[in-house]
């Protein structure tokens, strides 16, 4: 007796008199030797059990999900209420082609000036090349695609030279490349580009179906499982714009880690500190687009997966709504909380990237019933009208709750900034229940990810995982079906929460993460590693976006006093696109720490 908790229905619970709690996760940090014991131990038919149970009883998740009334009816899939037109925005057609869409996205961008771009000292100031700079290259033929390609086939020949082994890609033709960009040359020959996004070279990460690619997962052996027959759809929107498709990108296995960490292929390493870890589970497709080599990647994101990257990287990463892209062709198409998105240098490149690949599957046009898809139409002076009305949501005490007060300090100047320049303003919000969303979240991808994956593990591949992903799978195993249920009422209390904060604020700000890089022990990389905390701290401001289906945008905002990136997030109503992407731009222009140049860095459009 004196167990059972009863929590108040959502509706009643009050918003302002909520208690910040410190996140702490108990989990022993294992590389190594350790690492290849515990998970040994972990797989033992009894002891494995309480190794579980001990460590789930001291993360409070048994007393949330066994032991707590939850007076909400489960939400098995984001469910979101009618939403208000934006503002300043340009509607696109959902059912339209990608081409029609990124033209019309084109018209949003502000007025290109080669001759600003093109005179630029780059010596002296650093500055990534833009999709439009490389679109201008071409047709004045200053380079051609095929030039570009050589240079970027040099690039890999000496990253799979590196060792220990760091590469980017993990499968890569450089004749398909070649092809590639043969067709995109003739075609600019010709004077008849596909679009601005023909000849942009970009990368796809190793979950998304790229033919004739394999789509491994991270793994060495997910090949021999699911064959790849065609494109995903996203990835055919984007070769119907004319994008060169270098490959598959470098990732966590399966996804199921924060670090980038992959024993299997080797470990990316982070542009602007090698010793350190990109950040995942997208780290190829963040390191090869801050590396420079390519413009934009795709990447999916089920727990910060495009944003985290994006953020320890110093590049752009977009979450969508969820159903707002389609996921018909990626290794997660069955979930409630992934989706797939872009990742560029620039937030006016994400913007082309992201209107190519928009467009809900037939099945959630009818489920979720999408507003139509919008840009902000930053060519006009409507949007800076529609910039002074925006609120911000800060919560204020969860913000501060940093590794390193370098990051809250930096995103707090940045948004200063904001409303000094705009007039933005700023509100006090309480958001309730953040360990119950964190549970919640993990329950909800983890059973996901088990019920696609069993059959495999089942089957006799279980020791052909890496044992990060086998600690994940033991406890992932645990998980019961009343769990799931529970996990499901608190998602719908959850989502009732942040629907009552966008009645008061347009946008919730947070840092992006709550570290930057953390550093790769070397003992990490023939075996792995698991450190919770460090995960914590990496997914601590980024799962409201996934457990909800919400949008969310990493924008670079400066670095802390090591050199590392620090991003901003910014986490917009439902279907809320245009808004995130609108204030991105703006903070990526008021920014006031110089961009730094990467190490290694490639120019791949003047080859110098």
């Amino acid at each position: 007796m004196g167990k059972k908790r009863v929590m108040l229905p959502a509706s009643e619970v009050d918003l302002t008199a909520v208690k910040y709690q410190d996140e702490k996760i108990q989990a022993p940090h294992l590389t190594g030797l350790s690492l290849k014991l515990f998970v040994k131990l972990l797989e033992a038919p009894v002891i494995g059990y309480l190794i579980v149970s001990r460590l789930k009883k001291e993360n409070g998740m048994v007393e949330m999900l066994k032991n707590t009334v939850i007076p909400e009816a489960p939400m098995f899939r984001p469910e979101f209420p009618p939403q208000e037109p934006e503002p300043g925005v340009v509607f696109l057609e959902e059912d339209g082609q990608p081409e029609e869409r990124v033209e019309l996205a084109l018209k949003c961008l502000p007025n290109y000036d080669p001759a600003e771009t093109w005179t630029t000292d780059t010596s002296v100031s650093f500055r990534y090349w833009k999709i439009r700079d490389y679109a201008y290259a071409y047709r004045s033929k200053l380079t051609t695609p095929s030039i570009v390609a050589e240079r970027f086939i040099a690039a890999m020949e000496e990253f799979n030279c590196k060792k220990p082994p760091a590469p980017l890609l993990i499968s890569y033709d450089p004749e398909e490349v070649r092809k590639q960009a043969a067709a995109s040359t003739q075609r600019f020959e010709e004077g008849k580009p596909l679009s601005i996004l023909d000849g942009t070279f970009m990368a796809i990460k190793d979950d998304i179906d790229c033919y004739p690619y394999p789509s491994n997962g991270g793994t060495t052996w997910f090949h021999e499982v699911h064959k790849v027959k065609k494109d995903a759809i996203s990835v055919s929107r984007l070769r119907s714009c004319g994008v060169i498709l270098v490959g598959k990108a470098n990732m966590h296995e399966f996804g199921m880690g924060t670090t980038g960490n992959n024993p299997n292929h080797g470990t990316a390493r982070n542009p602007h500190d090698p010793k350190r870890y990109t950040g995942g589970s997208s780290s190829g497709p963040a390191a090869i687009v801050a590396s420079g080599l390519c413009s934009a990647a795709l990447g999916t994101d089920g727990g910060g997966s495009i944003r985290i990257p994006s953020s320890l990287c110093g590049v752009v990463g977009m979450k969508t709504t969820y159903g707002r892209t389609d996921i018909r062709g990626a290794l997660c198409d069955s979930g409630t909380v992934e989706i797939i998105g872009p990742i560029a240098a620039t937030v006016e490149d994400l913007i082309l990237v992201y209107a190519a690949i928009l467009g809900s599957s037939p099945a959630d046009q009818i489920a979720l019933r999408p507003s139509v898809p919008c840009l902000p139409n930053l060519s006009s002076s409507e949007g800076l009208d529609v910039l002074g009305s925006v609120q911000f949501g800060k919560y204020t005490e969860w913000f501060n709750d940093v590794f390193s007060t370098d990051i809250s300090k930096k995103c707090e100047e940045v948004l200063n900034l904001l409303s000094e320049k705009h007039g933005c303003r700023m509100v006090e919000i309480a958001i309730p229940e953040l360990h119950e969303m964190r549970t919640a979240h993990i329950v909800s991808i983890g059973s996901e990810s088990l019920s696609s994956m069993n059959p495999d593990f089942e089957d006799g591949r279980w020791e052909s995982f890496s044992y990060d992903t086998r600690i994940n799978m033991a406890l992932f195993r645990s998980f019961t079906a009343s769990d799931y249920v529970a996990a499901q009422c608190l998602r719908r209390r959850i989502m009732h929460y942040h629907m009552e904060i966008f009645k008061k604020v347009d946008v919730i700000v947070t840092p992006t993460t709550g570290m930057t890089a953390p550093m790769i022990p070397p003992s990490a990389l023939k075996y792995g590693e698991t450190d919770l905390q460090v995960s914590g701290y990496l997914m601590r401001f980024v799962l409201a976006a996934n457990l909800l289906g919400l949008p969310a945008i990493s924008v670079p905002v400066g670095y802390d006093k090591q050199g590392l990136p620090i991003g901003l997030q910014l986490l917009g109503r439902p279907w809320a696109e245009a808004s995130i992407l609108r204030l991105a731009a703006a903070i990526e222009e008021l920014c006031p720490d110089p961009k730094k140049k990467p190490v290694p860095f490639y120019d791949m459009l003047k080859g110098n």
